[in-house]
Order: C-alpha cells, then structure tokens, then sequence
C-alpha cells in the first residue's frame, strides 16, 4: 500500500479535502482528481512554464510540487481568473493584442503575469520580458504578449459602482 495523506487545499475558492499519496505531482492532482487540464504539462522539469500556478499567491511550477505540500494552502489556477463571456483584464488583453496562438503556454503565461504585476511595477517592455523569461512560447516571439501585458499594466482600474 502506497504512502497517502489527507489534504485540504482552496482551489479557486473551492475547498477540497483529498487522500493523496505522497508522490503525486501537483500538476497531476489539479489535472486528474480536480479535472483542472487548463493547468498543462509541458517539460515536467520546471523549464517551460507551462504548468505555472499561483500558491498563495506566489507563482510556482505544479510539475515541481507535490500535492502534499499544498496542504493548507490557497491554489488559484487559470480557471479561476474568468470566464469565456466575462474574461480577466489581462485574459482580455491577451485577446486584445492576439497574444496566443497555440494556447499552450497560455495559462502559464497568465498566471506568472498575475504574479509579476502585483510584485513588481514592469516599468518598460525590458523589465516585461524579464518577469516572463522563465516561461517558454514556441509560437508568438512574445511581441504580442509584452504588449498585452503592457495594456493591462497601463489600464486604469474600473471606478466603483
């Protein structure tokens, strides 16, 4: 019988309480027993960026985390920053700018944006392509994201009703 433990984790504001064993892979947790795919596997080393999620609010690689680690905490992953007719400001922005192609660094490349821009001010183009520099597209030459990154840094936030 394999090692397992009892989790409790918040998954986009839902609470989970979960048996699993000791070497499950957060990105695998999220995929098969959350039924979560937007998170996705890419390198399965940490390079890509691929599997990128936020852990209390800090991004980590879900290919490098077991489940087990998570227990207690607040896991937020690309399905929880909006919905297909109510997109996130920086979803929208990377519609805007067209800052996908393939859609498979995507979501990681959302959520390490989310990171970056509560922590640091991305003050030029330069410092946009530094915060994502750990994160792999084969597709857009990151032109288009930089520039959705910058639109959704410079929006002004949305008045109160």
């Amino acid at each position: 019988m394999s090692d397992c433990h009892t989790i409790r984790v918040s998954v986009n504001g839902t609470s989970h309480e979960c048996l699993v064993e000791s070497r499950l892979l957060l990105v695998d947790f999220l995929r098969r027993d959350l039924a979560l795919t937007g998170t996705h596997i890419g390198c399965e080393h940490g390079v890509c960026g691929a599997c990128t999620i936020l852990l209390d609010g800090d991004s980590v690689r879900a290919c490098l985390t077991f489940a087990v680690q998570t227990d207690g905490c607040r896991i937020e992953t690309v399905e929880g920053l909006g919905e297909s007719d109510n997109l996130s400001p920086l979803q929208q922005a990377f519609r805007d700018h067209h800052a996908l192609q393939c859609g498979f660094c995507t979501p990681g490349m959302l959520m390490t944006c989310i990171d970056m821009m509560k922590k640091y001010p991305l003050a030029d183009d330069q410092a946009i392509r530094e915060a994502l520099s750990g994160n792999l597209c084969r597709c857009t030459g990151y032109v288009h994201i930089v520039d959705a990154v910058r639109a959704a840094r410079d929006r002004p936030e949305e008045s109160s009703p």
